[in-house]
């Protein structure tokens, strides 16, 4: 038997395979220094990726970049690129402002526009796929405005008010506008239950609202004017957002033909009572059309002046105390008690223009009535104009809906 030294020398294909394997380990020790990502860590099973020494997520605000004060119409939005939002505050002064996220987190959008002359802070944090953050912060002022660049909207009918089935939505503005279309936009009616209806601009600072047939009895409106920023046109921003919700009560119409001299009161289709009235005498003709109780008093002075008639003029009045008075149009005209023509009342137009009636027919219908109950008057030559008042259904349908901006 024989037995091998220990120095004996290694076979040649050993030999071989132990070079090789300290080539290898040599080359590997290298790629620990120069190539993490070769083919040699991926051979050993290394992680193939990397975290970059900053994150690369980016955030960006669609304010401007320069540092000019920034306009009030602008919305503030907050993006991310190559990574997620983890958080946006955005303060005027102490005052936090709201608003939203997207649901996939690279998106958040303020709540409101901006307030004029005022210092706001933006706040922003992102985080990129390796989990490093990125912040951004921001303070900017906004332009400041005057009074008379700024328009104010008052909605009428006010919060919680009962109203007639022909009462239209009115929001008036204190400052002309002159962007109609951007300030429609940001103007909403929510009715309960649903109907279609349009706004019409009456005029640079009043705009309406109305259904295509009248409101139906029982129906809850919320009117929005979210035009707080906005632009008006001419330099004019919305002033503050408004809002109302009223209530549409029972249908209830006066029909009145003056060619019969009476008056039918109807509620909900039922016909309550046929009231002996008189109406306007020659050259003070009632009009005839569709119109809506304005305002009512349980006492109201009527004075001719008002309309035009004069002390000295044989036609001047000038009567202190006149009851149970129901404005039907801006020009004067009123449904009231006129216990001193009730000789003539049902038989013979002798007034200036009012439809009168006895004072106990009189604080009836009052009773009963709402600001917004249509008025329907007949028998005379003298037509209603649209906007004498709440003269809205006047005017057909397709008409009516072309004096929309957004049409």
């Amino acid at each position: 038997m024989s037995v091998r030294s220990a120095h004996a020398p290694v076979p040649a294909r050993r030999r071989l395979s132990v070079l090789t394997s300290a080539v290898l380990l040599a080359a590997v020790a290298l790629a620990g220094c120069s190539d993490k990502n070769g083919p040699i860590s991926k051979a050993l099973g290394g992680d193939s990726s990397s975290a970059p020494a900053h994150s690369v997520a980016r955030i960006t605000t669609n304010l401007p970049a320069s540092k000019h004060p920034v306009s009030v119409d602008t919305l503030l939005h907050v993006s991310a690129s190559h990574g997620k939002l983890r958080h946006v505050s955005f303060t005027a002064g102490k005052t936090q402002v709201h608003g939203s996220m997207s649901p996939n987190g690279r998106g958040w959008t303020a709540g409101d526009r901006l307030e004029p002359a005022t210092t706001y802070h933006v706040s922003a944090l992102a985080v990129d796929g390796y989990g490093l953050k990125k912040k951004l912060e921001r303070t900017f002022r906004t332009v400041p405005l005057t009074l008379d660049q700024q328009t104010f909207p008052s909605i009428n009918p006010l919060q919680g008010q009962t109203v007639g089935v022909g009462m239209p939505v009115i929001v008036h503005f204190d400052v002309p506008v002159t962007d109609k279309a951007s300030i429609e936009r940001h103007l909403s009616v929510t009715t309960k239950p649903a109907q279609k209806g349009t706004w019409h601009w009456i005029s640079d600072n009043e705009v309406h609202w109305r259904p295509k047939t009248y409101w139906k009895p029982g129906t809850d409106v919320t009117v929005n004017a979210d035009i707080n920023g906005v632009s008006a046109g001419n330099g004019i921003y919305g002033e503050e957002n408004r809002s109302a919700s009223f209530h549409i009560g029972d249908a209830v119409f006066m029909k009145i033909n003056l060619a019969t001299h009476e008056m039918k009161v109807y509620d909900n289709g039922k016909l309550l009572r046929t009231v002996p009235v008189t109406g306007g005498a020659a050259g003070f003709t009632t009009r005839s059309g569709i119109k809506v109780i304005i305002e009512k008093h349980l006492v109201q002075r009527m004075n001719s002046a008002t309309i035009g008639i004069n002390p000295g003029d044989p036609n001047y009045y000038n009567i202190p105390d006149v009851r149970f008075a129901q404005r039907v149009t801006y020009s004067g005209e009123f449904l009231h008690a006129a216990p001193w023509s009730v000789g003539s009342q049902g038989s013979a137009n002798v007034s200036h223009g009012c439809v009168g009636m006895s004072t106990a027919n009189a604080q009836w219908l009052y009773g009963l009535t709402h600001v917004g109950d249509v008025v329907v008057v007949s028998g005379t030559d003298r037509p209603m104009e649209p906007t004498n008042g709440y003269g809205d259904w006047n005017v057909p349908w397709k008409q009516y809906k072309a004096g929309s901006a957004l049409h």
